[in-house]
């Protein structure tokens, strides 16, 4: 990104910080405005009142929010699950599984990352046998063939990559062992528990989603039957716990710095407790900026999210691109000071380059008022 040629403007004029998010003039508030995300070219200016204090909002670039708790059906086949937000690059969909799935699916679609927001089960697929539990990413690459058995009814956000690929972010000047030791990612294994699974060598449906229509391919066995595997692409699993964000005592970093997984036209980024900045000039809330380039998703797991009011777990959020957004005003009062040493809060974003739709699933659980809850800021 950084190799395009820039229009090359550089200036300065009024009351401004000599450091981005730091040493704001007294009673302003910071709005940055940049290409490319985080990553192009940037400007900061400070305004006296908090750039999202708007008295109304109407049209279809306002914030949206939708509680995807309240979606309570179970499928046993995750191409039936409902619709929340998708574009030509992702998909994104909220699981419900709570009896082992009486098929067998295969993404033909692309890789599929599947985030367990609650409870626990076994994965059998081509490659053998994996636990899962709350908080794990589960990379499916595409093609795969699997299925989940709950022990417990499992809650999952799915996030496909469509006609793509996940890959992992480069580390940079953080070394390749940064965010998590790639040694934690863990494979399946042809143990004990998947050798029974062969072993119920029934008649077996397959699921194979193509192009968004599925197709059913019956075997008179069970076709989870490969014997052993090598090479470099398998499922994996990686928790959030074993997660370690790039923290910074006298800076506030942005959201990519905490970028996970990435795709040709989207990023997962992980958000995970971390200290709050201690430097007393450095701002210790997220600082608002245009949203100009990417459509910013972020799904709401486990914690106090401090930079939200009146969100809960389960719940997930859309701020479209071509707008400012930043900290709800409750978190804006405590932006330079904070009451405790760090953030407790779990939560997965998804920033993808293209404008998302809302499915039918996230327009049957959607919170009009979000909207509004900036008002006064």
């Amino acid at each position: 990104m950084n190799s395009k040629s820039w229009i090359p403007v550089r200036g300065a004029q009024g009351h401004h910080s000599l450091q981005a998010h730091a040493d704001l003039p007294a009673g302003t508030y910071e709005r940055e405005v940049s290409k490319e995300g985080f990553f192009g070219p940037a400007s900061f200016l400070y305004h006296p009142r908090p750039p999202t204090g708007w008295s109304a909002f109407e049209g279809p670039l306002r914030p949206r929010a939708f509680d995807l708790a309240r979606l309570n059906a179970a499928q046993d086949c995750p191409w039936d699950s409902p619709m929340i937000l998708h574009n030509a690059a992702c998909e994104m969909r909220f699981w419900r599984c709570a009896v082992p799935m009486p098929a067998l699916a295969r993404d033909a679609d692309g890789d599929l990352l599947l985030f367990v927001h609650a409870g626990a089960g076994d994965l059998y697929c081509d490659y053998g046998h994996l636990a899962l539990r709350v908080g794990d990413y589960l990379y499916l690459p595409r093609g795969t063939l699997w299925r989940l058995a709950p022990s417990t009814p499992m809650a999952m956000l799915t996030i496909e990559a469509k006609n793509s690929h996940f890959t992992l972010p480069g580390r940079g000047l953080l070394g390749p062992h940064a965010l998590f030791d790639p040694a934690l990612l863990e494979t399946p294994t042809m143990n004990a528990a998947f050798r029974a699974h062969q072993a119920q060598d029934d008649e077996t449906q397959v699921r194979i989603k193509k192009r968004g229509a599925v197709s059913i391919a019956t075997f008179p066995y069970n076709p989870l039957d490969a014997v052993g595997w090598h090479g470099d692409l398998a499922p994996a699993r990686l928790n959030v716990s074993d997660f370690r964000p790039v923290v910074s005592h006298r800076y506030h970093l942005p959201p990519s710095v905490h970028t996970t997984f990435l795709s040709d036209r989207f990023v997962v980024c992980t958000f995970c407790p971390r200290p709050f900045e201690t430097d007393p000039g450095a701002i210790k809330v997220p600082f608002f900026h245009n949203n100009d380039d990417y459509d910013e998703v972020i799904f709401y797991h486990e914690g106090n999210f401090f930079s939200r009011d009146n969100i809960d777990a389960g719940m997930l959020t859309l701020h479209p691109s071509g707008f400012t957004h930043g900290p709800h005003p409750k978190a804006l009062a405590k932006m330079l000071v904070q009451d405790k040493p760090a953030t407790d809060e779990y939560a997965v974003m998804i920033d993808t380059r293209d404008a998302l739709e809302i499915g039918p699933g996230a327009q049957s659980v959607e919170n009009e008022a979000y909207v509004d809850s900036w008002k006064g800021a």
